[in-house]
């Protein structure tokens, strides 16, 4: 099975303020979203990170990594150099990449941590999965939610928990 989610943020303290996260501080974050991660997700299983992983948290993304299950993809974002900098972070994933083609269940899905206004695959019918504008309002949201086959993924919108490609394109 396969897995989606961007912007975790692991130990960003500051990230509950700026997106209105539901939790009283960072540690009650980190444990929500890693117990939501394992109760879906299995050792066989590969997950997604389409960027932002981790942010100045207060203890090695290493702990964070060994936590949770499943095998590991990071399409880094603009706060992923902890991992990519870091040889034994990056040991934790299979891959690591600044964009990835995936198929998914007769899908093809185009990851990138940046939304996207034409992705490669656009026109054949591609799924675009993103994260880095979490749930703003912004100019950015706004075009990319008029895009049929763009789904932000980051994890204030799934409610803090990777999800499959099916779970995902029926939001619309």
């Amino acid at each position: 099975m396969k897995y989606y989610i961007a912007d975790t943020h692991f130990g960003h303290e500051n990230i509950i303020k700026l997106c209105g996260r539901p939790f009283a501080d960072a540690e009650e974050m980190d444990r929500v979203i890693t117990g939501n991660w394992n109760s879906v997700v299995n050792d066989g299983d590969d997950v997604y990170i389409v960027g932002d992983f981790c942010h100045k948290a207060g203890k090695p993304v290493t702990g964070y990594l060994k936590q949770l299950k499943g095998r590991k993809h990071l399409i880094a974002g603009n706060h992923d150099k902890i991992i990519t900098g870091d040889p034994e972070a990056s040991s934790y994933f299979v891959s690591i990449s600044q964009m990835e083609v995936v198929r998914d269940h007769g899908h093809t899905v185009f990851l990138c941590h940046y939304p996207v206004a034409e992705w490669p695959g656009y026109y054949d019918g591609f799924y675009h999965f993103f994260g880095h504008i979490h749930k703003t309002r912004n100019e950015a949201c706004m075009f990319m939610e008029g895009l049929e086959k763009a789904y932000n993924v980051g994890a204030d919108l799934l409610g803090f928990t990777p999800r499959r490609i099916d779970e995902i394109i029926t939001r619309k």
